[in-house]
């Protein structure tokens, strides 16, 4: 039971290190905020902080700052993978910025992270897209990362 609850505990840890991921890839979207900038702030005031009456959760931090680290590291090789996914004739340079960081955050942990099964990533950013939409918004998140993941991992997809 205490194996469960720790790896319950850790899955929530990434939860919200990936959400905090997505909300520094916007703010950097935004406003222009560096990396160093934006990491020492979500370390310092935002992870498992209370910050203008919102608390927010604790997080992985290490999971984050490679999350972060890693789309900002890999935007150029994302950014046309992702292109690739999205219906013809859009690019992801015309979606909306949260949306963007979504699609980013994802494709980097799909690429990157074989540490993190596919179908935990597409699920993951699905409930995070949830959270900022009520629209097609998840559904299209959802399409986007099944395609990335059976192209960038066929065969843990096709495992049973």
């Amino acid at each position: 039971m205490a194996q469960g609850a720790k790896t319950s505990s850790r899955a929530s840890l990434r939860s919200a290190a990936r959400l905090a991921a997505v909300q520094a890839l916007y703010q950097m979207d935004m406003t222009g905020i560096d990396l160093t900038d934006v990491l020492a702030e979500f370390e310092a005031h935002r992870l498992g902080q209370e910050l203008e009456g919102d608390q927010y959760h604790s997080a992985e931090a290490k999971f984050f700052r490679d999350l972060v680290e890693g789309v900002v590291r890999e935007q150029r090789n994302l950014d046309p993978l992702i292109d690739q996914q999205l219906a013809e004739g859009w690019r992801l340079g015309r979606v909306d910025s949260i949306l963007r960081a979504i699609l980013r955050s994802a494709a980097f942990e799909l690429t990157d992270r074989d540490d993190v099964p596919a179908r935990v990533v597409i699920s993951e950013y699905v409930d995070i897209a949830h959270a900022f939409f009520n629209e097609d918004e998840p559904k299209v998140v959802n399409g986007v990362l099944d395609q990335l993941a059976h192209k960038t991992r066929p065969k843990e997809l096709t495992r049973q």
